[in-house]
């Protein structure tokens, strides 16, 4: 009996554990991560692992050689907490680079970026 309670012990004592370390990651983008894609994208939509405290969140896009694009602020999606939307202009064929930085509302903050290419 006791070799069987250790185990469970064990297993259960991580789950607390587990949620304490949780934070807003990218789960997916649209277009997505690495992506090759014919047009231009009107947006670019970042789909986040848990709810974002929108005061802390942010997107930026920049060109293949570094320039930054000017965009308006990436808002949060109202229909979806963990949804961030940048509205982007008109782009020209070429690599772009989104990076991003997140809090959740469990105030962890994290950041990533990727890029993503569109076609002449």
């Amino acid at each position: 009996m006791k070799r069987i309670l250790v185990p469970i012990a064990v297993l259960a004592a991580g789950f607390p554990a587990e949620a304490a370390f949780a934070h807003a990651f990218l789960d997916h983008a649209v277009p997505a991560v690495g992506a090759t894609i014919n047009a231009a994208p009107e947006r670019i939509q970042l789909f986040f692992t848990q709810e974002l405290e929108p005061a802390f969140t942010g997107a930026t896009i920049a060109a293949a050689d570094g320039q930054a694009i000017a965009t308006g602020a990436a808002t949060i999606d109202p229909g979806n907490p963990m949804e961030l939307v940048l509205n982007l202009p008109k782009l020209a064929p070429g690599r772009y680079k989104i990076s991003w930085h997140a809090v959740s509302v469990d105030t962890h903050r994290t950041e990533g970026s990727f890029s993503f290419e569109v076609r002449p």
